[in-house]
């Protein structure tokens, strides 16, 4: 039930702006001007629909893995069928941009629908109360998770101000091949299916996550450039006690490198880093005083590569991190005041064949024990979750894209392992 409920919480995924990228689409559908053409007003987005259907593993066979991403069966069946959302929700975007005194001023706003029945102002926070899910009479949530400006120029850098995206873990889930599609398939697997899948989050890379932040991005110096900024720090997802509030900000940052290296051919390499300190007050058994305090700082680090050659594309993506956890920050991060140590990565190739894309790739997130202790505590705490997908993409007309993809996905604990089998198709409409 613990993951369960977890797998729902971390279910929020990208920017539209990704998903029109991979179609090869122009970054806004509808631009409009005021009459003076100071003002430019646009509008895009996206609308994706799939039939998912997963063979979890048998309940008779299964062991315990709190914080396994893999899906079990239930005394009925094995066999799970949905027809729901991909990685992605559907997203609505709407942007104002102008150039007031040589300045370039910009404000975003992101509307993330889906279709899953789940009486939520939020696809991912599902109430379990009667009628709450999947139930006659209900309806889907609204996930409004993207509000920012920036402002800036080529010569002065650009700052980004509001809630964006993460640096951290981004550029790996922006380049997944199963952002458009499914990947793994969560609560899709579940009979109380959220807005989204997981995609490959928890299986190679965690959750990079929506943040209010305030960033400042350098101009490009000869294909490097270095964005660094602060933002609101996170509550755990999994420590127990009171949260205390948090004494100083999180701090992230990420350098990029470009290298053009012909025609159709180039390297994109990048680092990302962040930190983050954790309070909570514990109650104390043998007072006083009446409470101790637990205190631990998260911090991760990821390289990210990908080479492009004409229509072939390699990605690989690793990161290490303390305190962090997996599959969303502050997730099993700690035990007892002493931080576990995760990793992971992901490996990707694609090719294209005129207008039909191929695609596979294979991750997996590790996590170990903070001391002896932890493990004689948690025996069932997940060791890795690993994934790996085939997909095939056809892109029917220039907006529209016809997919089918198969993944195979394995969680593990000290007990043993679960597996399962997840075939989804469907259908990705970019405007």
């Amino acid at each position: 039930m613990k993951s369960t409920f977890l797998t729902r919480r971390i279910l929020r995924t990208t920017v539209a702006g990704a998903c029109l990228a991979a179609l090869a689409l122009p970054a806004a559908a509808v631009d409009l001007k005021t009459a003076d053409g100071s003002w430019t007003f646009s509008v895009d987005g996206e609308v994706n629909v799939d039939y998912i259907w997963s063979s979890c593993q048998s309940v008779t066979s299964a062991v315990a893995v709190d914080g396994g991403l893999t899906c079990v069966g239930t005394a009925s069946s094995s066999n799970v069928s949905n027809v729901g959302n991909g990685l992605l929700p559907a997203a609505f975007t709407f942007g104002v941009a102008t150039t007031q005194d040589g300045i370039d001023l910009a404000a975003h706003l992101g509307l993330y629908p889906g279709i899953a029945t789940n009486n939520s102002g939020s696809p991912n926070l599902q109430p379990n109360n009667n009628g709450g899910t999947n139930t006659a009479l209900g309806s889907t949530g609204l996930d409004i998770r993207q509000v920012y400006m920036t402002f800036g120029n080529k010569d002065m850098g650009t700052f980004t101000l509001g809630r964006q995206i993460g640096l951290f873990g981004a550029d790996v889930i922006l380049n997944d091949m199963t952002l458009v599609g499914v990947g793994a398939p969560g609560s899709a697997a579940s009979a109380a299916p959220a807005n989204t899948t997981l995609g490959g989050i928890g299986f190679g890379y965690i959750y990079t996550d929506w943040l209010a932040q305030i960033d400042y991005t350098t101009p490009d110096l000869s294909g490097f450039a270095l964005t660094v900024g602060i933002f609101d720090p996170l509550n755990s997802l999994s420590d127990a006690g009171t949260v205390d509030p948090k004494k100083a900000p999180g701090v992230h940052l990420k350098l990029t490198y470009t290298l053009p290296i012909a025609e159709g051919t180039k390297l994109y390499l990048s680092v990302a880093g962040i930190t983050q300190q954790q309070d909570y007050s514990v109650p104390n058994l043998t007072p006083p005083p009446a409470t101790t305090t637990n205190q631990y700082t998260g911090s991760g680090v990821d390289l990210f590569a990908k080479f492009d050659m004409q229509d072939l594309e390699i990605i690989g993506y690793y990161y290490h991190a303390e305190g962090l956890g997996t599959t969303a920050f502050f997730n099993l991060g700690d035990f007892d005041n002493s931080t576990r140590t995760s990793n992971g990565y992901l490996a990707q190739v694609t090719y294209k064949f005129g207008a039909v894309k191929l695609g596979a790739n294979y991750g997996a997130s590790n996590l170990d024990y903070a001391n002896a202790a932890d493990q004689a505590a948690n025996p069932d705490m997940v060791r890795s979750n690993k994934k790996g997908t085939i997909g095939v993409y056809y892109s029917l007309t220039k907006n529209l894209m016809l997919l089918a993809e198969g993944s195979r996905t394995k969680s593990e604990s000290s007990a043993g392992s679960n597996d399962a089998t997840t075939i989804n198709i469907g259908a990705f409409l970019g405007f």
